[in-house]
């Protein structure tokens, strides 16, 4: 199988990582914060120290800030609903994942307002649009790092400067670029990002994180256990564990911190380059086809591991069958949770084929693929 669906998870994980989840349950995993023995004590120095591994990669001082979640959907629910109040306005766009829009819109009904700034026809956005809807009861700016639909990368970093310039929370999806691209929270003036584990980091389904930057008032959306103040019926508000509550998903969080180590060696500048490569093959490829219709930016320096196409007159779901019946490639055919983007990219009829790549792709893979769509689009 050639795998070309890793905007969706990862494929193949490091065998590292299998080891060290085993290790863990196998030999030491207690729960931690909760006992004071040995093998809880071990597991918890453990969580620990992916918490310190995930704060190197991602610039963060404070790695208590960091909250472990199952995925990146919770993170955003937790980030979006923990912060806005009833009266306050967000902005967010066009491009956005269900995981951001879908919470924003379930808040109206308790009078929270959201503006949905429109992106260009390649995903792309302009800064200023966003600009101009800052309103006075403005509280949020939320914005995707790069579209799971396009892969096109946001100008995080001036929407950044423009939410510290405005007093406003910057908060940022970063569920597709996590481990593919640079992410410095403190350079981007990020106050919240939400990541999963098992995209770009390469960890297990089952993990993900939110960081939430000191001073930001954050309230649970849970509630139960945390070993801390126990006596206590109301949840703590400490960090992380007030925020954290029930028992974590240990050997998930052990097995991404091995893959983020492995991250760290591979470097993710190294990791950006490669990705580009490959997809600069694959985009051009496709192009070349006239019955093709590519989505996104065509320079492919502006957008993050993935290409999103048609073939004329064929059922992106059809064409996905074919590759993987026929070819043996996996690829995603549909909306991937993202309506109101392919509305935006003029595809809300018909979704799009979605190719995506990762570390372990190479360049033979991405020219098989562009053989078996230049026979799939002739049959």
């Amino acid at each position: 199988m050639i795998y070309l669906d890793n905007g969706a998870t990862s494929f193949p994980k490091p065998k590292g990582m299998l080891l060290a989840m085993n290790e863990c349950i196998e030999t030491y995993c207690g729960n931690p914060g909760r006992s004071g023995h040995r093998m809880s004590m071990r597991t918890g120095e453990e969580i620990y120290k992916v918490r310190k591994d995930i704060g190197k990669l991602l610039h963060i001082d404070d790695c208590s800030r960091l909250i472990f979640t199952v995925n990146t959907t919770e993170a955003l629910n937790l980030g979006i609903k923990g912060v806005l109040e009833i009266g306050d306005h967000v902005i967010t766009t066009s491009m956005e994942h269900n995981s951001v829009l879908r919470p924003l819109k379930s808040l109206e009904s308790y009078g929270i307002e959201t503006t949905i700034v429109s992106c260009a026809m390649d995903g792309t956005l302009n800064p200023e649009t966003v600009r101009k809807e800052i309103k006075d009861n403005t509280k949020m700016i939320v914005c995707t790092h790069a579209s799971n639909v396009t892969g096109t990368i946001m100008p995080i970093k001036e929407l950044g400067y423009l939410a510290k310039e405005r007093n406003l929370i910057f908060m940022v999806d970063a569920a597709q670029s996590a481990g593919c691209l640079p992410i410095n929270v403190k350079e981007m003036n990020i106050d919240l990002l939400a990541a999963p584990g098992h995209k770009g980091l390469l960890g297990p389904m089952g993990t993900g994180f939110l960081y939430a930057r000191k001073g930001i008032k954050l309230r649970p959306i849970k509630e139960g256990g945390t070993g801390t103040r126990s006596r206590e019926l109301t949840q703590p508000y400490d960090f992380p564990e007030g925020y954290e509550a029930g028992t974590i998903n240990v050997p998930g969080i052990v097995g991404l911190g091995y893959s983020i180590k492995h991250i760290q060696k591979l470097g993710v500048e190294n990791i950006k380059a490669y990705g580009e490569e490959l997809i600069r093959i694959l985009d051009e490829g496709l192009r070349n086809m006239r019955s093709i219709t590519v989505y996104g930016p065509e320079d492919c320096r502006k957008k993050a591991g993935i290409v999103s196409f048609n073939i004329n007159n064929k059922s992106c779901e059809e064409v996905c069958d074919k590759l993987d019946s026929i070819y043996g490639i996996a690829a995603r055919g549909g909306y991937h949770c993202a309506g109101l983007a392919h509305k935006t990219i003029g595809t809300y009829e018909t979704g799009t084929i979605r190719m995506s790549v990762g570390p372990y792709n190479t360049k033979r893979d991405i020219y098989t693929a562009i053989e078996a769509i230049y026979q799939i689009q002739k049959m």
